[in-house]
């Protein structure tokens, strides 16, 4: 079962994801911590059979590049040469990237605004309502990981007993939100009874996310993952 989702963006907002999450300086990236991240990250997708773009492969191999020169002693420099950060491209490269991505979320707002003057009923807003923005593929494979950290490495490749069906999962998740409003990721990795069983449960979800079933939403940055009926959710614009 092959996954592929729109919801990844590329390998500059897997970097821009762990800069924040581990709250790291841009322009002084500790590169070492940040490779051993980023492979950890494509080994998951690996594992869950999740489709990778080669432009991660790609980075992959630029972080690797990156640190090797900054292991190697560097020759002495003449004075008043500053001395070349191998890092330095990588940094241009993000700064620029996250410039395109605020354009972008200031064009999306702005449509969002729009849409306001568009003549059609008027949709009754709860002043309570709670908005969400949604989270990304990579904190769902960040709570996943988390699920599994004590799990041996072995276990990511048995086979998946048919008692624990990415059909049926979907089926009890979809089950569950008619009579739940929403449902936490957590909750439901709790409440498996196996390591095995959290696998089959995280790629019903992606399958889920996929056919527009359900949305995976946080109230803030780096919160704990909700999950909604889509047609249930109000995102911040």
């Amino acid at each position: 079962m092959k996954i592929r989702l729109e919801i990844f963006e590329g390998p500059l907002d897997l970097l821009l994801y762990l800069i924040k999450k581990e709250h790291l300086n841009i322009y002084d990236i500790p590169i070492a911590k940040v490779v051993e991240q980023y492979l950890e990250y494509l080994e998951l997708m690996k594992v869950m059979d999740i489709d990778i773009a080669s432009e991660y492969l790609v980075m992959a191999a630029t972080l690797i590049n990156i640190k090797s020169k900054m292991l190697l002693p560097q020759p002495p420099q003449q004075e008043e040469q500053p001395q070349e950060d191998p890092r330095e491209e990588l940094v241009r490269k993000l700064l620029e990237y996250e410039k395109f991505k605020e354009a972008a979320e200031f064009l999306k707002d702005k449509e969002a605004q729009r849409h306001k003057y568009i003549t059609r009923p008027a949709l009754q807003l709860d002043p309570n309502e709670i908005l969400y923005i949604e989270a990304s593929i990579f904190d769902l494979i960040t709570a996943f990981k988390n699920a599994l950290k004590e799990v041996p490495r072995d276990l990511f490749f048995e086979i998946i007993k048919d008692e624990f069906t990415v059909e049926q999962k979907i089926h009890d998740i979809l089950h569950l939100l008619l009579i739940k409003d929403k449902i936490t990721l957590d909750e439901l990795f709790s409440q498996a009874k196996s390591k095995l069983e959290i696998v089959v449960i995280f790629l019903a979800i992606l399958e889920l996310i996929k056919i527009r079933e359900i949305i995976c939403v946080q109230e803030k940055l780096f919160a704990p993952i909700l999950i909604l009926r889509r047609e249930n959710v109000f995102l911040k614009t």
